[in-house]
């Protein structure tokens, strides 16, 4: 069964897909595509389904390291006090590469095929990415105090340059620029960021309106929320691709709406935090794009984009009160072309389509859990699971073959992760230096 994820989403029950080299070249009826062309493998699709590969709009892929490290803590204290800690001591080059390994691996076996992610030592991260095969939109994360590889934001503009310089004709990387927050990122940085991806043309990644807390302290300061602080900044435009997005008010969606900013929205990360729930059916109502990401796993804990599509519709319906809200085929448009169009690369991927790149995923139904099925898009809001995926190709590479990865050395990137924990563990008994500072 190939899901094709096309602007008339058609449905193929016995259908094939050709690639050659990086490319779709066609999709139809299986019976007539395998007679008019000869391949030099062919992979038997029976009883699975075939769908575009998952789109992680949002993540922070090193933060793999610190899964479970500071769980039920709000947001502030969680960031503060053990997060930002943890990093000045252990986001390294070393570590970050580790970290990715982990989150790629992860990411692959579980049907995401392209990411957005935003953190520290981006040229580390590329290395793996490119190593892996897997596609990816990354960005240096610009902030207004020292981090672990920038002392200034001027340190962390110039590592954008560079990464734009080293690897701007890569076939599975972007660069992207960023600012963190809006309360973490002075209006200066926040404009130079976001004027180096219009000079560049690259998206332009933000957090923004995550808690209630920092939408009070921009009132506060700037007499205004942080939606409409960005927007007279001038920043937000159709680039412009604003993490969480919970606490909008109507004016803010409105604001939104006429700039084309693209929200990436992050359920489970959302509701762990206890910041609310986005109000997401407004924005899909309102014409905006709005892709799913799974945050850094010390959020989450996990990078699996089905158990997130899933997350994404309960709660929506939880939220309203209406069961009716963010149907499945919106939360599985949201989670592939959609997606793909909120980091600008909707044109390239993110459905199953002649003259698209070759990133396909493919999943058994032989699985109690997958039996029966009246609905497709059902099926794979509200059943299927990232562990059901078989095998994954990327620009026309096959990378998981057997739910086997087959350019990561899984074990490894575990004992060095294992390493890294015994370190971790003993430095979270430790008093940590940095704290609500930060905040002044």
């Amino acid at each position: 069964m190939v899901v094709t994820m096309d602007q008339d989403y058609n449905v193929i029950s016995d259908g094939a897909v050709v690639i050659r080299n990086d490319q779709i070249v066609d999709v139809g009826e299986s019976d007539q595509l395998s007679s008019a062309y000869q391949a030099k493998k062919v992979i038997d699709g029976n009883g699975k389904l075939v769908m575009p590969g998952l789109v992680n709009v949002h993540t922070h892929s090193p933060m793999t390291i610190y899964r479970g490290y500071a769980d039920d803590l709000p947001l502030l204290e969680w960031l503060y006090e053990h997060i930002f800690p943890v990093e000045a001591k252990f986001a390294t080059p070393d570590n970050v590469r580790t970290g990715t390994h982990l989150a790629v691996a992860e990411m692959l076996l579980s049907g995401t095929t392209c990411f957005n992610d935003t953190y520290y030592f981006v040229d580390q991260m590329a290395e793996v990415v490119d190593s892996c095969g897997i596609r990816a939109v990354l960005s240096e994360s610009v902030v207004d105090f020292p981090a672990p590889n920038s002392p200034n934001p001027d340190v962390g503009l110039s590592h954008t340059l560079d990464l734009i310089r080293k690897w701007k004709n890569h076939p599975l990387i972007r660069i992207s620029a960023s600012a963190h927050t809006p309360f973490t990122a002075s209006a200066d940085s926040i404009v130079r960021a976001r004027q180096m991806a219009v000079d560049h043309g690259l998206i332009f990644n933000i957090h923004l309106s995550e808690t209630r807390w920092e939408v009070e302290e921009s009132i506060k300061k700037h007499g205004v929320s942080p939606v409409k602080f960005l927007d007279n900044l001038g920043v937000l435009d159709s680039r412009t691709i604003a993490a969480h997005c919970v606490h909008l008010d109507d004016e803010d969606i409105d604001i939104f709406t006429k700039k084309d900013v693209a929200v990436g929205h992050n359920p489970q990360c959302n509701m762990k935090l206890a910041n609310g729930v986005a109000p997401i059916q407004k924005f899909l109502d309102r014409g905006l794009r709005v892709g799913i990401g799974t945050d850094g796993v010390a959020s989450n804990n996990d990078l699996d984009m089905f158990d997130e599509m899933r997350s994404s519709a309960l709660a929506q319906k939880l939220s309203a009160g209406d069961p009716s809200v963010l149907k499945a085929q919106s939360v599985v448009e949201m989670g592939t072309i959609m997606g793909a169009r909120a980091i600008g690369m909707g044109d390239i991927i993110g459905s199953i389509e002649p003259g698209k790149k070759a990133d396909v995923i493919l999943l058994d139904l032989g699985r109690p859990h997958a039996i029966p099925h009246f609905n497709v898009y059902s099926l794979i809001a509200y059943s299927l699971r990232g562990s059901d995926v078989e095998t994954v190709i990327v620009n026309g590479q096959m990378l998981v073959d057997q739910r086997k990865l087959l350019t990561v050395d899984l074990e490894t990137v575990y004992q060095k992760v294992k390493r890294l924990s015994k370190k971790l563990k003993a430095f979270a008994g430790m008093p940590k230096v940095m704290g609500r500072s930060f905040l002044a």
